[in-house]
C-alpha cells in the first residue's frame, strides 16, 4: 500500500504531501451552532485543512451512574445526562456545518465515540473518521469503522505499544491495504513538554512504513507542534477555540486564532525550508560568493 491515502475531497495525506492541518472543535462550540460557524471562519481564514468535531451518544457514552449527577452549566443548574444532549449537535447542525465548510473549501469529519454515531454520521459523507485516544481498544467500533471503508485515523494516547500494535492488527487483518493512519499523543489536558515524547513520531513511522503517521497535540503553545512537523508529522491535529477563558473543559488547552494563524504559516515554513536534502550553490549565493572567498589559488590579500 502507499503512505499517501486519498481523501473524497481532492486531498492527500502522507509521505511527500504538505501536512494535513486541523483545527480540532471538539466540543468547543458549547453546543452553538453559531460559534461553530465562527470557529469554522476562523479555521478558514487560518488555511487550515480540515476542522474536526466530535459526535457521542450520551446514552451510550456517559455511565448510567453518572447520569443525575447535578452541574452548573452555561444552561443552569441541570443533569450530567441533560448537559451532554445539550453540547451535541444534530441532524440540523450537521447539514449546516457541511454546507458552511463546503463553500469554505475545507475538509470536516468528526470522532466518533459510538456504533450508533457511526451509523448517524455516515449520512455525511465525510471524508475520514477518526478515533480518540480513549477508544483505541474499542474493537468494534473500529470493526464498524472499517465496515464503512471510509479512511480511519487512530490516535494512541494513554495507550501502550501493544496496545496500538493491537489496533493496527485488527485493521490490517480486515484488509492489509486498508486506509488507516495514526497519531501519536499524550492524553494530557493541557500536556507537559516533557511528556510529550515527539521521537515517537519516527518510531511509529518506521514500525509501520505503510501508513501516514502524525501528532494530535494537547499542550500548551506552538514550537512542539511545528517540531511534529519536522519530524515527520503527515498530519497534525490542535484543539482550536474563539477564546481559552470560555466555559467548557477543552478550552484551555486549545490554540486561538491568531495562534493557529501562526501555527499553519510556520509549518507551511518548514516545509519549504526542509528543502530536497541535495547540496546546491543557489543564485543568491553567488554574489557573496565571489566577494568573500579567497581564491586558493590567490594569495590571501591580494587583490
Amino acid at each position: 500500500m502507499s503512505k499517501v491515502i486519498s481523501l473524497n475531497t481532492g486531498r492527500k495525506i502522507g509521505a511527500g504531501q504538505p501536512c494535513y492541518i486541523i483545527a480540532e472543535i471538539g466540543i468547543n462550540h458549547n453546543g452553538s451552532l453559531d460559534i461553530a460557524k465562527k470557529l469554522i471562519d476562523e479555521a478558514a481564514a487560518a488555511h487550515v485543512d480540515a476542522v474536526k468535531f466530535q459526535k457521542r451518544t450520551p446514552e451510550i457514552c456517559v455511565p448510567k451512574d453518572q447520569w443525575e449527577i447535578m452541574r452548573d452549566t452555561p444552561w443552569g443548574r441541570m443533569s450530567y445526562i441533560d448537559y451532554k444532549r445539550k453540547t451535541e449537535f444534530g441532524v440540523e447542525e450537521y447539514s449546516a456545518i457541511a454546507a458552511h465548510c463546503k463553500e469554505l473549501g475545507i475538509d470536516w469529519f468528526v470522532s466518533v465515540w459510538d456504533v450508533d454515531s457511526v451509523d448517524f454520521m455516515e449520512q455525511f459523507d465525510t471524508p475520514v473518521y477518526k478515533l480518540a485516544s480513549a477508544s483505541l481498544t474499542d474493537f468494534p467500533l473500529i470493526e464498524k469503522i472499517i465496515a464503512t471503508g471510509r479512511p480511519l485515523m487512530l490516535s494512541s494516547g494513554m495507550s501502550t505499544m501493544t496496545e496500538i500494535e493491537d489496533a493496527m492488527k485488527l485493521v490490517y487483518d480486515f484488509d492489509p491495504n486498508y486506509p488507516v493512519m495514526m497519531a501519536h499523543s499524550t492524553s494530557a489536558y493541557p500536556c507537559k513538554p516533557e511528556e510529550l515524547n515527539l521521537k515517537m513520531i519516527p518510531t511509529l513511522a518506521a514500525k509501520y512504513p505503510e501508513a501516514p503517521i502524525g501528532y494530535s497535540g494537547h499542550e500548551t503553545g506552538l514550537a512542539t507542534t511545528e517540531a511534529a512537523a519536522v519530524l515527520g508529522a503527515t498530519f497534525v491535529e490542535r484543539h482550536f477555540t474563539l477564546d481559552r477563558a470560555m466555559w467548557g473543559s477543552d478550552h484551555a488547552a486549545s490554540v486561538e486564532p491568531q495562534g493557529f494563524q501562526r501555527l499553519v504559516r510556520d509549518i507551511r515554513d518548514v516545509e519549504t525550508a526542509l528543502g530536497d536534502g541535495v547540496k546546491k550553490v543557489y543564485e543568491s549565493e553567488i554574489g557573496p560568493m565571489k566577494r568573500l572567498r579567497v581564491n586558493i589559488n590567490t594569495p590571501a590579500g591580494a587583490k
